[in-house]
């Protein structure tokens, strides 16, 4: 498995999602992936470690968002994650 990309700057994609949802370990594979040849940083984050983002989030997991801003949920495309980098 990927780690996310480590870096002092904050990371322009972050990944929401939880432990034992097959959607975001195929999202995972995907980010690490597009960040990787892009040389982006990228973060992930679980929503059961934060009561808003749960609420928010839960239907549509897993999300990305890039610079804050929603790119993708569900599935993930590697091209469209590309293209938006």
């Amino acid at each position: 498995m990927s780690e996310p990309v480590a870096s002092t700057a904050r990371p322009r994609v972050i990944l929401l999602g939880k432990p034992g949802c097959h959607l975001c370990d195929q999202a995972r594979t995907v980010v690490a992936g597009v960040c990787a040849r892009a040389e982006v940083a990228w973060t992930e984050q679980s929503i059961l470690d934060d009561p808003a983002l749960f609420d928010q989030w839960w239907e549509r997991i897993p999300v990305v968002l890039i610079d804050g801003n929603l790119h993708q949920w569900w599935r993930v495309d590697p091209q469209v994650l590309a293209g938006a980098l």
